[in-house]
């Protein structure tokens, strides 16, 4: 049997089965979170850990990983992880 794949945090650079992290994925101009881990585009993805979420929407990390302005949208969705 295959091991689950590893990602890596764009928060704490930690490598994280997919299963721990959320993914949030750039196609084209548009920018959305993606709780399937299918959609097509280049992906980012963050620990569900608190710490790692405060820490990418602080830096707002998502800028860096895909080199555009990310709407402030995003990171509002992200940041209510942290409460469910």
């Amino acid at each position: 049997m295959k091991e689950a794949p590893l990602r890596m945090c764009v928060a704490c650079r930690q490598m994280k089965s997919k299963d721990e992290l959320i993914r949030v994925v750039k196609n084209g101009g548009n920018i959305a979170l993606d709780a399937s881990f299918k959609a097509a585009g280049r992906g980012a993805y963050v620990c569900l850990d608190s710490e790692c979420i405060k820490k990418l929407v602080g830096r707002r990390l998502l800028n860096k990983a895909f080199k555009c302005e990310v709407p402030d949208e995003i990171y509002s969705a992200i940041g209510e992880k942290i409460n469910e």
